[in-house]
């Protein structure tokens, strides 16, 4: 378990090394709002490992090298679905194993600390959420009770394709946008169409979002 989740820390933290900073885009969408918040969170793990310019410009010549080799991958016509998917789950590993080879031993312990703290992080927001939206909406104990057995069903799924070693890493993109969906169903269920509309419309008034007067953003060439 320990091994699955350092993994995964590692290649968001390799993601993060020498990205430019480019302004944050505001979206009403929960699923956009949750790949935010890891990103931001991915950042800060970053700096909290105090990386050397060395170790910077190892993960960056990696994170170049796993992103050629999988566009190389992706055009090669002439391999079948599933020999492309074992070798796309053989160049991941790959791929995993040389970034966990770039850190400390110190600098590993530290990614377990940061783990802990965000599930103890995540747990906080996730309640202070839960609070705030029955009483913005006006709940009801059995709906809030229903809501919560709803996130824990989907918190232990998302676990389950994260764990899943079988998998690819697009293939488990894929599953958690579907259990996105199917959670924001879940949600629709169970609010009445005025909480649904109370709730959409609370969501428009965020920081950034004009509810239905929204302009275009403007193209950012930047990439990271």
């Amino acid at each position: 378990m320990k091994k699955i989740i350092l993994s995964a820390l590692v290649v968001s933290m390799a993601l993060a090394v020498n990205a430019q900073q480019i302004p944050e885009r505001k979206t009403d969408k929960p699923e956009m709002r949750h790949k935010m918040d890891r990103n931001k969170g991915s950042r800060m793990d970053m700096q909290k490992l105090n990386l050397t310019e060395d170790q910077k410009a190892q993960f960056k010549t990696q994170r170049e090298s796993f992103r050629k080799q999988m566009e190389d991958l992706k055009k090669n016509e002439n391999i079948t679905v599933k020999e492309q998917k074992e070798k796309m789950a053989a160049i991941q590993k790959e791929n995993k194993a040389k970034m966990q080879s770039f850190l400390t031993a110190d600098q590993k312990a530290q990614i377990e600390k940061n783990k802990v703290e965000g599930k103890k992080k995540f747990e906080a927001r996730t309640k202070e959420r839960g609070e705030k939206m029955k009483t913005q909406l006006g709940l009801t104990d059995a709906q809030s009770a229903q809501l919560k057995k709803n996130r824990e069903a989907t918190q232990q799924k998302m676990k389950a394709i994260k764990e899943d070693s079988k998998m690819s890493e697009e293939q488990k993109r894929t599953q958690m946008k579907e259990l996105m969906k199917a959670q924001q169903e879940s949600m629709k269920s169970v609010l009445t169409e005025y909480q649904l509309k109370k709730m959409k419309e609370s969501q428009h008034r965020q920081p950034g979002n004009r509810g239905g007067d929204r302009k275009k953003p403007v193209k950012n060439n930047d990439t990271i």
